[in-house]
Order: structure tokens, then C-alpha cells, then sequence
């Protein structure tokens, strides 16, 4: 190369930049790339809370709307006493039992049907203190709200038996046994009866269902 810019001897001049210089460009592309990193991640908090929220928030209430409703249970309904006919049957040798006992369940409330002595396939076969019997419908409802009034009877529920069509209220027998001594007490049987006919309380997994429906 000629001119002013003739190389001369065995020596060439050195077309990269010093050491030195390098090092300045490095230090200050870092500060640089740490400024863009933080304003990333500023960027994506607030993603989280503004927009990213607001499509968390879209997405629950889409799947509350798409979850369907579970089908109410619906709850037993017991009749009140006097929404109940009992024919009193005595199946003992001890006379004068059935009319004693249905003075007593009608001073109660109950209605009274037929008052006598048991039919001969349940007479003085009944060891325990008394058959509560009565229809596929009544086993339920009706038969244990008679049962309140009767510690240790036996609810005896009779597929084959019919509903009286022209009684007004259910129809149901208290047939009884040997094992009988008295009626429960008025204040026991009050209690026994208001504990069967209380709401019962709700399971655990209905109770979360129906939480999870409160919130959406």
C-alpha cells in the first residue's frame, strides 16, 4: 500500500480494538439487559393481576354456569297424629289391654279405628311389646311416627296390603305382645317424635355443593 498509508517492514497494523475497550462496551450492554429483564417481569405482575385475573374470574364463572345442579332429595313428610288411624289389637291373654291403650293414643292425638282382639294368626304369638303394621306406603312416614309412641315395637310394613280408599287418613294396625307394659311416657314420646320429624342435616359433600353454588 502506497502513499501515506505504505506499510513498510515486516510488521502490520492491528484492525481489532483494544482490551480495554471491550470491557467498556461489556459493563454497560449489562445493565442494559437487567433493565429489560426487570421490566418484564413488571409487566407480567401486572398481567397476573389485571387481565390475568379477570380471565381466572371468567373461567369460574364459566364453569359455574356449565356445571349442572344436582337434583333436590326430596325430604319425607310425616303426618301429624291425628293424621292417623290405629286399630288397636290386642294379641295377650291380659283383657281389657287394646281399649286401655287406645284411650291413651287418642288422648295423644291419634285417630281410632277398630278395637279388639288380634286375628288368630298374630294371637298370643306376639312376643314382643307390640307389631306395628300397615302398608308399603306407611313405612316411612307413618308407621314410625306411631313407633314414637312405643318403645321396642316392631314396624311390620305389608307389601301385599292395600289403602283403605275410603278412610281419610292412612290406616295402620298396633297389634299387642306379650313384651307390652305401658306406652311410652307423653314427654318421651313428644321428644321421640320431634326428633324423627326434624330437618335432617345436610352431608358434607351437599353442604360444599351447595357452598360452591352460593359463590358463583
Amino acid at each position: 500500500m502506497g502513499g501515506r498509508y505504505r506499510v513498510t517492514g515486516k510488521t502490520y497494523p492491528r484492525m481489532r480494538r483494544p482490551k480495554k475497550r471491550r470491557r467498556v462496551v461489556a459493563l454497560t450492554a449489562l445493565p442494559v439487559a437487567l433493565l429489560g429483564l426487570l421490566g418484564w417481569g413488571t409487566l407480567q405482575l401486572i398481567d397476573v393481576f389485571t387481565g390475568g385475573g379477570e380471565a381466572s374470574a371468567a373461567g369460574a364463572r364459566a364453569q359455574c354456569a356449565t356445571r349442572p345442579s344436582p337434583s333436590p332429595t326430596p325430604a319425607k313428610v310425616y303426618p301429624r297424629p291425628d293424621g292417623i288411624t290405629v286399630n288397636v289389637l290386642n294379641a295377650t291373654t291380659r283383657g281389657g289391654l287394646a281399649k286401655k291403650t287406645a284411650d291413651e293414643l287418642k288422648k295423644r292425638g291419634f285417630q281410632i279405628g277398630e278395637v279388639g282382639n288380634a286375628p288368630k294368626e298374630y294371637d298370643k304369638k306376639v312376643k314382643s311389646a307390640g307389631l306395628l303394621r300397615g302398608g308399603p306406603e306407611t313405612a316411612d312416614t307413618v308407621l314410625p311416627v306411631l313407633g314414637t309412641q312405643l318403645a321396642g315395637a316392631e314396624l311390620q310394613p305389608d307389601a301385599a296390603r292395600e289403602p283403605d280408599e275410603k278412610a281419610k287418613t292412612p290406616v295402620v294396625d298396633l297389634i299387642i305382645g306379650d313384651g307390652f307394659k305401658d306406652l311410652a311416657a307423653p314427654a318421651a314420646a313428644e321428644k321421640a317424635l320431634a326428633a324423627l320429624t326434624a330437618p335432617e342435616p345436610e352431608p358434607k359433600a351437599k353442604a360444599k355443593a351447595k357452598a360452591s353454588r352460593q359463590a358463583c
